[in-house]
């Protein structure tokens, strides 16, 4: 999914709820070829790509290349791990 695709052009300001963050936004910095080990959370979370380049996995098999303003929903209690192809930053909301 990608940030542009939740709004139109019909309005010159529009906002659109997301996420309800229980524990906050954390900002991730993973350089090029630099992996977030394969973890879980026990929370429902978003991960939003800022700059840069990632290929998110989890274990049900799913695989999303995300670009800047891309975003999946991480499930909770499901394996998942972040590969970064270039330098990039990312919004975990959790």
């Amino acid at each position: 999914m990608n940030l542009k695709e939740m709004h139109t052009a019909d309005k010159p300001l529009q906002t659109k709820k997301l996420f309800s963050a229980t524990d906050g936004v954390l900002s991730i910095q993973i350089n090029a070829g630099g992996q977030l080990k394969e973890h879980v959370t026990n929370v429902p979370a978003i991960l939003v790509c800022v700059i840069g380049e990632v290929t998110f996995e989890n274990e049900k098999g799913s695989k999303e290349i995300l670009i800047p303003g891309d975003y999946v929903n991480i499930e909770t209690n499901v394996k998942h791990w972040v590969t970064a192809a270039n330098d990039s930053n990312l919004l975990l909301i959790k």
